[in-house]
């Protein structure tokens, strides 16, 4: 639950945003035919990937669905890939120790993100990934979401600009096109999440089949004591040791002011 974006923030910042985007599209569908024609290679059509990063509660899933409708308003099939399907099922984080840990890089089947990522930029006709409840909070089994050859594919997540420090060669940014990171100053995150946790425990907290049912009978205090716990054990560590430092490696950077709208664009000279 995010807030929803004005009519003024859409023209001045998320329009642009997806014309500088279209504009990325085009010059690397150029170089990719003038490439193609140069070695007589066939020129396959591969998706053009964003990634997008972001703090919990910073906004990422409403900046990437309306990027997914600007985009497709110029004519481009895109796809929206939450990398919460990524993470691992809550009985194998149990196993492992890690579901307070969930969100964290190693919460993550990564290389079955690699290999999904991969497939798409091999030009694969068809791709699935898993998919997430946030109801049930854990993966669904059984479920996919089929990716069949779009123009674009956005991959939204938490850690999708992280590189790693260990032995690996090859990440998951290493595959994108173009990357946004969603950043506001810490202390709105947090009060941005505890205000989101308030609002759910009045709506989704109240449906029964809700993995955080137990927390819609909080009082208010109670409700903002726990949110508060999270964040401080989980999510502002997560942000401080794994998400903040991926910031600086995006192309475009959007920083929010304490009312969530966008005050500033920073954009990666090339």
């Amino acid at each position: 639950m995010e807030r929803a974006l004005s009519i003024d923030e859409v023209d001045q910042v998320y329009l642009p945003l997806a014309r500088l985007i279209q504009l990325h599209i085009e010059a690397a569908g150029e170089l990719h035919h003038r490439t193609s024609t140069f070695l007589r290679t066939p020129g396959e059509r591969v998706p053009f990937m964003i990634g997008l990063a972001g703090s919990v509660s910073v906004g990422k899933s409403t900046t990437a669905r309306v990027l997914q409708a600007l985009l497709r308003r110029g004519g481009l099939e895109v796809a929206l890939v939450p990398t919460d399907g990524f993470l691992l099922p809550n009985a194998e984080l149990e196993r492992r120790g890690l579901l307070r840990r969930k969100g964290f890089p190693n919460s993550y089947d990564q290389r079955r993100l690699l290999d999904f990522v991969h497939a798409l930029k091999s030009g694969a006709e068809r791709v699935n990934c898993p998919v997430y409840s946030h109801q049930s909070y854990d993966v669904l089994a059984g479920e996919e979401l089929v990716i069949e050859r779009p123009d674009v594919v956005i991959l939204e997540g938490l850690n999708v600009l992280q590189t790693g420090t260990g032995r690996e060669r090859v990440f998951v940014s290493d595959y994108f096109d173009f990357s946004v990171y969603v950043d506001a100053d810490e202390d709105d995150l947090r009060r941005w999440y505890v205000d989101r946790f308030l609002r759910l425990r009045e709506t989704a907290f109240q449906d029964a089949r809700s993995y955080f049912h137990r927390y819609a009978s909080l009082s208010d205090s109670e409700a903002r004591a726990t949110a508060l716990g999270f964040w401080n054990d989980i999510n502002l560590p997560n942000l401080l040791e794994n998400i903040l430092d991926t910031r600086e490696r995006a192309d475009l950077i959007l920083e929010k002011g304490s009312d969530h709208q966008v005050r500033r664009v920073r954009v990666r000279k090339t």
